[in-house]
């Protein structure tokens, strides 16, 4: 079987001066702390994966998408390579829900400087570059495919 590299979209959902993250339940990052996200779908925006992604794991609703960065991550305990895309996306109301408790324990609304530990390796490759979702958003995603 060939192993090919998969696309995930990962969404850091920030509120005032917080951003949403969550404890992993599946085997993939197990126990590790990740932003709603999934696999990209064919023919899917970038923009209409972070909302699918977000609105199907929390049920909030987002605002603006926008780009953020990215990671090419290796997982050599699951035989996995991922790229990352990370949006950065604004939700100003309601509260995040468990809406798939088989994969997620709990989402916790934190400071960037106060994420809980371990992290998802995409996030903990993410912080290494200094990408700080709160410092100038670079542009809308809504016509990336």
């Amino acid at each position: 079987m060939e192993k090919i590299p998969r696309v995930g979209v990962a969404v850091i959902v920030v509120r005032g001066d917080t951003v949403l993250i969550g404890k992993r339940k599946s085997r993939h990052g197990f126990g590790t702390w990740g932003f709603p996200g999934g696999h990209l779908e064919f023919g899917e925006s970038i923009e209409a994966c972070a909302r699918r992604e977000t609105r199907e794991e929390t049920g909030l609703e987002l605002g603006s998408v926008w780009k953020g960065s990215y990671t090419n991550d290796v997982f050599p305990d699951s035989d996995k390579h991922y790229v990352t895309i990370f949006t950065v996306a604004e939700s100003e109301a309601g509260e995040a829900r468990r809406c798939e408790p088989d994969t997620c324990d709990e989402w916790r609304w934190v400071r960037w400087d106060a994420l809980p530990e371990p992290l998802f390796v995409p996030i903990t490759n993410l912080k290494k570059s200094d990408f700080d979702p709160f410092s100038g958003i670079v542009s809308s995603v809504s016509n990336i495919m």
